[in-house]
């Protein structure tokens, strides 16, 4: 029973996400494809960071800094193909094709860096060196004036994508939500593989699966790195949304706000971290329209959901809430 309500939650979700497009002209246009489109890019970042989280039981506080590496990565492209600098010998570029693979690249090897060394420590020492590394980064971004500094980078355009303009509100959402798709089809399969299946066993006992001879280090950092590419897609997805790029999507305060994204929407549920994105934004965007202290407003529900709601909303439409 509990299975057939989780796979029909999931279709109701999916049709509700293919419908946004279809309904839009009736309930907000555009606005509310935008508005959609972020759920959408917001939702694979949580869906990463679930994986450390959710799937190998590292509360990682710094995974907004791949989100904006790969937002960067997209923006100095375009920045250096806009006014014909070199970098290093490349001339840039602004097709998707070629940026967007770079971005999830860059996110990865920096997230292979990170994960090698932080790895090695545990508990709150890992929550700690995670959060040092990534306002590491932040800081790095903030001294390139070259690159706008805390202004940011604006970027002139949106990505080509095969050489097609992405003008169009509707057809980027359509492309961000292949892109959900995608990630959702990788993590599905990771989980029911036997890496999946490595990856809860340490987080459940890691001294019982050292001892059957399996390297809990190293299948925890190739997921370390997975996650960071992911990020780095949602990264350069988002950028193209707004056309910009700056440090604030680095901040440690980012970073807490996915993992609220992923607890409130279930830890450890493939669906749960996108549905707790379109929750964070429904409620940030409703608040914030009544009132700049809408902060106020969004830290008791946060509580009530908590109390109430222990396995997030998907543990509650489940019919699972304790």
């Amino acid at each position: 029973m509990g299975l057939n309500r989780s796979t029909l939650l999931a279709f109701l979700l999916i049709a509700a996400l293919i419908a946004v497009p279809f309904a839009a002209p009736y309930i907000g246009g555009n606005y509310i494809i935008t508005q959609a489109t972020r759920v959408v890019i917001f939702g694979i970042v949580a869906l990463s960071l679930d994986l450390l989280i959710g799937r190998s039981n590292l509360v990682s506080f710094g995974h907004a800094a791949y989100f904006g590496l790969g937002g960067y990565v997209v923006a100095i492209a375009s920045f250096h193909l806009a006014n014909d600098i070199p970098l290093l010998g490349w001339a840039g570029s602004n097709e998707a094709l070629v940026v967007w693979p770079l971005a999830m690249l860059v996110s990865g090897l920096a997230a292979l860096v990170v994960g090698a060394l932080c790895l090695r420590t545990s508990g709150v020492y890992f929550i700690m060196i995670t959060l040092a590394f990534a306002q590491m980064i932040y800081f790095i971004f903030v001294a390139l004036k070259f690159y706008g500094g805390d202004d940011g980078l604006s970027m002139r355009s949106r990505n080509l994508f095969a050489g097609e303009r992405i003008t169009n509100a509707t057809t980027f959402y359509w492309i961000c939500l292949g892109a959900l798709a995608l990630c959702l089809l990788v993590q599905w399969r990771l989980i029911v593989s036997r890496f999946g299946r490595v990856l809860s066993g340490g987080a459940a006992n890691e001294r019982r699966m050292a001892a059957m001879g399996y390297s809990i280090y190293a299948y925890r950092l190739v997921a370390f790195v997975i996650a960071g590419m992911m990020a780095g897609l949602a990264g350069a997805l988002y950028a193209n949304l707004n056309r910009f790029a700056s440090p604030d999507m680095m901040s440690w305060l980012l970073s807490g706000e996915f993992m609220v994204m992923v607890i409130m929407g279930g830890v450890a549920s493939l669906f749960g971290p996108i549905i707790g994105a379109a929750v964070f934004l429904l409620v940030e965007t409703s608040l914030s329209g009544a009132t700049e202290h809408w902060q106020i407003f969004f830290g008791p529900f946060v509580l009530l959901i908590a109390l109430y709601a222990p396995r997030g909303v998907w543990g509650l439409v489940r019919g699972g809430g304790k």
